[in-house]
């Protein structure tokens, strides 16, 4: 070989060489996604924005991530689901009509994972999952998700609408519908969907592609199951009340930055009583029900550190974006199957009730399953070193449907028209992704909720809204200077009231 045609000869693999490594380098940017997921849980619930439940391991997110203050969800378990995992509008078809965001990402090598509460029809190996482990249905009981009791134990509380109907439960892509009763009595589910994410974690860890993991807890959903030693931790600090409790919070949240004085502390709900009117026994008996619900939720945050160390330890925690957020507000349902049994073994079901979930939502009117902020705003953390800036807030407004559009921008990966004879329906969200790496942003036009005949839209600063109920009203709010929904402004601006009634209607038909 000549001197010319050696020299092409190396200018040639030295290009090829340059072509795979630039490519193996695109590759390796592709992050690991983690999305954590709560069930049920207010607002102001964890450490990092304003409550007193110990969670180091959120927290620690928080620290090193980005929170974003104007945060939404779809008021339901469901709904929320729906939004999270297609990019779609809940009320459009669900799943019918949208790709998972395991279906999207899959393609481009991803592996997908998931743990914990599905909530949609049918499994989540039937929609873009390789793995699954957890709870199908919408809520069971924490130590024994079945309807047999196991030996020497009592009965499993159960939710007496269920009557004899057993909860879904999924074991990769095998569905028990017959009741799912696990051998082992140590069993706990928050403790189970964690080991699953880990395991499945360690399995794949020498793995060259990507991985997503959906870990979707049911904490802190009714029935209020916890361990004993968990439950210790907080058996003195609600002893001062929930009226103590919202004023501290909120103090709290002011001093963080998690709001500011425009946000003013709404009254207690009109449905629940002054602290000091209860007898000393409801007091203590109300107490030990907030120690248990802080305690499931303290359970939860073990389980996040312990997928937080595993993932340092397999070291992917650096290439890997963590998003916590919870599905919807606060949860103010009564399900209260077993008056005389206090909340916490298996043979309770109790939940924490109308008056703790005020206090949860801090600074916030209403509840889960409204369109009020107490019932769809929630807390929503991004960590994602190199890209978030630690200790950061946001006050841009995001919603479910944004992150299969902000996966996509970050992985390059397009939604799918059709999956398996479905036509799909293109995603209603917008990519956040300028938001995470610290640049304005533009807010979109606006954001539309649906829920049985509950109505909302927010339009920059204003946002019409409509309980379920047919004789109320619409309500009219600046949440510019009323984000707490405190002064109706609907009969002094009615033009706006039509204005933004008309803008809803043309979306729920858009939906259709």
């Amino acid at each position: 070989m000549n001197y010319l045609k050696r020299c092409l000869c190396v200018a040639f693999f030295s290009v090829a060489a340059v072509v795979n490594l630039n490519a193996a380098e695109v590759e390796q940017k592709k992050p690991n996604i983690l999305i954590i997921m709560a069930d049920d849980m207010g607002y102001s619930d964890i450490g990092c924005y304003g409550g007193e439940i110990a969670t180091p391991n959120i927290d620690k997110l928080a620290d090193e991530g980005i929170r974003f203050r104007n945060f939404y969800n779809d008021a339901k378990c469901g709904p929320s689901r729906a939004a999270l995992l297609t990019g779609q509008y809940s009320h459009k078809g669900r799943l019918r009509v949208g790709a998972t965001f395991a279906e999207v990402l899959r393609p481009l090598g991803y592996r997908t994972l998931m743990a914990g509460k599905w909530h949609q029809t049918p499994m989540p190996t039937d929609h873009g999952f390789d793995r699954y482990y957890g709870l199908v249905d919408g809520c069971c009981n924490f130590w024994n998700p079945g309807i047999e009791a196991r030996p020497g134990e009592g009965k499993p509380g159960r939710k007496k609408q269920m009557g004899d109907r057993a909860r879904k439960w999924g074991i990769e892509d095998k569905l028990i519908e017959g009741g799912y009763v696990p051998e082992d009595k140590g069993f706990y589910t928050t403790d189970a969907f964690t080991d699953y994410a880990v395991d499945r974690l360690e399995e794949y860890k020498d793995e060259d592609k990507p991985f997503v993991l959906y870990l979707a807890y049911t904490t802190p959903h009714y029935p209020m199951h916890a361990w004993p030693e968990d439950i210790a931790k907080y058996r003195d600090t609600y002893k001062g009340g929930w009226d103590q409790l919202r004023q501290t919070r909120y103090q709290r949240m002011l001093e963080m930055g998690i709001i500011d004085e425009t946000f003013k502390l709404s009254p207690r709900n009109e449905n629940v009583k002054a602290w000091a009117s209860l007898s000393k026994e409801e007091q203590e008996e109300e107490a030990y029900i907030m120690a248990v619900y802080a305690a499931m939720i303290d359970r939860m945050d073990q389980g996040i550190g312990k997928v937080m160390a595993k993932l340092k330890e397999i070291g992917k925690d650096e290439n890997t974006m963590v998003i916590f957020l919870s599905d919807n507000g606060a949860c103010s349902e009564p399900p209260n199957s077993t008056p005389d049994i206090l909340p916490g073994p298996v043979e309770s079901y109790r939940a924490v009730g109308r008056s703790w979930a005020n206090a949860s939502n801090t600074p916030f009117r209403l509840f889960k399953a409204t369109n009020h902020e107490g019932g769809i705003r929630g807390p929503m953390i991004v960590r994602w070193p190199g890209v978030t800036k630690p200790g950061s807030f946001t006050d841009y407004v995001g919603h479910l449907i944004d992150f299969v559009s902000t996966f996509m921008e970050i992985t390059g990966a397009t939604y799918p028209s059709e999956i398996r004879g479905r036509t799909l329906l293109k995603p209603d969200g917008i990519s956040f992704l300028p938001v995470l790496k610290g640049q304005e942003m533009a807010q979109r036009p606006f954001l539309c909720w649906k829920y049985s005949t509950a109505k909302a839209v927010r339009s920059g600063d204003w946002k019409l809204v409509k309980l379920r109920s047919e004789d109320v009203p619409l309500e009219l709010y600046n949440l510019a200077e009323d984000p707490t929904e405190l002064n109706d402004l609907a009969d002094q601006y009615p033009e706006k009231v039509s204005q933004m009634t008309k803008q809803w209607e043309q979306w729920n038909v858009s939906g259709k």
